[in-house]
């Protein structure tokens, strides 16, 4: 965690944003095609229980891929929704490929805790389920190898002259707060005056287009 608390403030900010809008492209490329469904209803369910049989498995599977694809609405995932969904992860791409030719975090030298949010979202949307993995090894090379590479940090030894100073901020960052102002900040505003005035959708704007999604009271 950033002493600094400039930099802690940005850092929580970017933590929030990657641990819960970039939740929707993770479910929503994982649920919505149906390559990715079939992967990750198969093989997500196994740490449970390696040894399971073959037939219990294809059931597993089954109900299991069935109850996450009824859940897309939770996430905001829905036919409406899915272009600005799949928009905000592109240009996502396009900042932290930009970022990462010059920076080895969002931050400095040394992960903060939205480095952790981000790795944590990209760890399946770079280098598991199939869709969103080829888009991001197609456009975004760096990104894969960053989330490979967060994998296991064991190596490094970080100091607290490797955080960024909060007046040389790389333009990238201030990207990436922009695209959070873009995308998250508005639906999150909705969620909480839909929430509470007790209703149960979300109505907000975002890039002019109309969002809507079941009340998150989380």
């Amino acid at each position: 965690m950033p002493a600094n608390p400039v930099l802690a403030l940005l850092d929580a900010l970017l933590e929030d944003y990657a641990d819960e809008w970039l939740t929707k492209p993770m479910f929503h490329y994982r649920w919505a095609f149906e390559a990715d469904v079939d992967r990750a209803s198969r093989i997500v369910p196994l740490p449970m229980n390696i040894q399971v049989s073959n037939e219990e498995l294809a059931w597993i599977a089954q109900a299991f891929g069935g109850r996450q694809v009824s859940r897309l609405g939770v996430v905001g995932s829905n036919p409406g929704t899915a272009p600005l969904i799949e928009a905000s992860y592109t240009r996502l791409l396009d900042i932290l490929e930009r970022h990462f030719a010059s920076n080895a975090f969002l931050m400095g030298r040394r992960p903060g805790a939205s480095d952790f949010a981000l790795y944590g979202q990209l760890s399946q949307l770079a280098l598991f389920d199939p869709t969103p993995m080829a888009l991001t090894c197609q456009t975004a090379p760096r990104v894969v190898a960053w989330t490979q590479w967060v994998e296991d940090l064991s190596g490094l030894e970080p100091i607290d002259t490797d955080w960024v100073s909060p007046s040389a901020l790389p333009s990238t960052v201030t990207d990436l707060l922009a695209e959070m102002g873009r995308t998250y900040v508005p639906v999150m505003l909705a969620n909480e005056r839909a929430l509470q005035a007790g209703e149960k959708a979300v109505t907000a704007a975002v890039d002019g287009q109309p969002w809507v999604q079941q009340t998150f009271p989380y």
